[in-house]
């Protein structure tokens, strides 16, 4: 096999298992969940934000494969400080992506899991963190 196809390299599994340093906090006010309807796989996230809209802390709970845990990671470690318009362009950056039609986005880390576009199987996995995200922050008032 290719080994730019391989999906559970040491990083991917790495990345999985720091899901540990974002425990879920059902304090946080913000809460969204998302399923993977390819896969089955789930993501709740839990947000805090400032008075701008701005992530200030980020609780995980996932259900997922090692690629759908890694995206939460990915997602984790680079949220502090975005806004619900970030996550959306990146949300529609990382579709395209997947897709085929455009380049991998800049969210820093993404690239430890760019093996899995060529496995539409995990496409919904991936943008698991980033719907649950969106969600949370539109259903709730970011000032709260």
């Amino acid at each position: 096999m290719n080994t730019s196809t391989v999906l559970y390299t040491p990083q991917v599994l790495a990345l999985a298992t720091s899901l540990a340093s974002y425990p879920p906090d059902p304090a946080l006010p913000h809460a969204g969940d998302a399923r993977s309807p390819a896969c089955g796989s789930t993501l709740s996230v839990q947000l805090g934000t400032d008075g701008m809209g701005r992530i200030t802390a980020v609780g995980l709970r996932t259900h997922a494969c090692a690629i759908g845990q890694a995206s939460a990671a990915i997602f984790a470690e680079a949220a502090i400080g975005r806004n619900a318009d970030d996550l959306v362009s990146f949300f529609q950056q990382i579709e395209a992506w997947l897709r085929g039609d455009a380049v991998l986005p800049e969210w820093p880390g993404l690239a430890a899991i760019a093996a899995a576009q060529a496995y539409p199987g995990r496409h919904g996995a991936i943008l698991l963190p980033w719907k649950a995200a969106i969600a949370a922050l539109s259903s709730n008032d970011p000032s709260s």
